[in-house]
């Protein structure tokens, strides 16, 4: 028999349901289109009417044109930067200071734990603790001039599984807007995990921007932001040279690196073709590293070594920011061989034997330039942290027999990986690097 009580029970339920889903999105889509409203704080993002991101700052648009980094800024205020990322506060009172100097903002990141370091983020007297140690940095920074926003977390989504953290987060941009509704909030990402960037997006609706450190993968953002549920603005937190988890690998999983010229070519494409074409959502860029960094090598992301010398990627960046071309540019490396090999062509050799290394160097200036060979026992991260490494000494009396772009190498005794580094110099602060890996074993 039909049951009419039951019909009607069932169908009044579906419209409720349904009305609430309704509401529950329109008021989510009310919310998300009030964030985006103009509302005259010092730094904010407006949703224009034909769907376009800006960023303002001061009542003024503000383009993101920036380094990631913690020295040179008076350098990159002078080639046409604006703007730095940091990604914690340590020293953050002279950072803030001297970006100010020289007439730039700073996106300060606020480290989060994370959990693969013994945090429990369903802990929650240990996420609240958290958040208070945060919140007294943030009053402390709030009303400083340079200020631009507030990073919360860094790559985070490796813990991404646990909501907890996004619901960390979330509390985090939450606390900030209540003490400083002044300036808006991002996380970062790691390229862009569909699943984490939705979990983000649902978790975390206290977030203003959605920022991106890509490398190798930048190519694909647009396409994979697109098929994420964010649909809000975002920024290029991290850019450049080809990381070394996305490289080729020797047999004995050395990761190749590229030349600093293949790396400047590489940053100069993407910046053209990737992040300067989205005019809708990408709020700016920051490129990584302005400064020096042993991680993997102590040349692959360094772009200012600690002499202070400059690689190309830093006159491509002038270039893009001001749209002229550098009056002095870098030394061009365009390949390095040991024992007529290339890295690719796995490079074992005997030790205590010569052999010899070649480069093809020249200077589009055509200054004179110097050559500075090296070698440097690999590098291997214990515990897997790239951020704890050092550089090591190179290794004395080993390179010898100097003619123009050759050399003589008296591989070492001891078994094992090493790299032969290159250092191209023009005499004009200018340096263009190279590597290539070998490995020493005795059969």
């Amino acid at each position: 028999m039909f049951n009419y009580k039951r019909s009607f029970l069932l169908v009044t339920l579906s419209v409720v349901i349904s009305f609430f889903v309704f509401w529950v999105g329109c008021s989510s889509k009310s919310a998300r289109q009030e964030k985006y409203k103009v509302q005259n704080r010092k730094v904010e993002v407006v949703k224009e009417k034909d769907g376009k991101f800006i960023l303002y700052r001061n009542g003024k648009p503000y383009y993101i044109k920036g380094a990631g980094g913690y020295h040179y800024y008076d350098r990159l205020a002078a080639y046409g930067g604006n703007s730095v990322r940091v990604w914690h506060t340590d020293d953050a009172q002279r950072i803030l200071d001297e970006a100010h100097r020289n007439g730039l903002t700073v996106t300060l990141g606020l480290w989060m734990a994370r959990e693969r370091e013994g945090f429990n983020y369903y802990d929650k007297e240990l996420v609240k603790l958290q958040r208070e140690e945060l919140k007294k940095v943030v009053l402390k920074y709030k009303d400083h001039p340079a200020l631009l926003m507030w990073g919360v977390g860094n790559e985070l989504y490796a813990e991404g599984s646990n909501v907890k953290v996004w619901d960390a987060v979330n509390g985090i941009a939450e606390m900030i807007h209540e003490v400083d509704p002044d300036h808006p909030t991002t996380t970062t990402v790691m390229n862009v995990p569909v699943k984490v960037v939705n979990l983000i997006n649902e978790r975390c609706p206290a977030l203003d921007i959605l920022s991106v450190n890509s490398f190798a993968g930048l190519y694909s953002l647009r396409d994979e932001l697109a098929k994420t549920d964010w649909k809000g603005p975002y920024i290029v937190s991290e850019f450049g040279a080809r990381g070394y988890w996305e490289s080729y690998y020797t047999w004995w999983m050395a990761p190749i690196e590229q030349t600093s010229s293949e790396k400047a070519e590489l940053t100069r494409r993407f910046y053209k073709e990737v992040i300067s074409k989205d005019t809708m959502q990408c709020l700016g860029s920051y490129v990584f590293l302005w400064g020096d960094k042993q991680e993997t090598t102590p040349t692959w992301f360094s772009m200012i070594n600690s002499n202070g010398e400059e690689t190309e990627m830093v006159r491509v960046m002038q270039e893009l920011w001001t749209g002229d071309e550098p009056k002095n540019k870098a030394p061009y490396i365009a390949y390095l061989k040991l024992n007529d090999q290339f890295a690719f062509d796995q490079i074992y050799l005997h030790p205590g034997q010569k052999y010899e290394g070649v480069a093809y160097t020249f200077d589009p200036d055509q200054d004179s330039v110097s050559l500075h060979w090296e070698v440097l026992p690999e590098v291997k991260s214990e515990d897997g942290n790239t951020g704890n490494e050092k550089t090591p000494a190179p290794i004395p009396g080993l390179v010898s027999g100097f003619d123009d772009n050759k050399l003589t190498l008296k591989t070492p005794k001891r078994e094992g990986a090493y790299r032969l580094y290159l250092y191209v110099r023009d005499g004009n602060s200018n340096l263009a690097t190279a590597n290539i890996p070998f490995y020493v074993r005795n059969d």
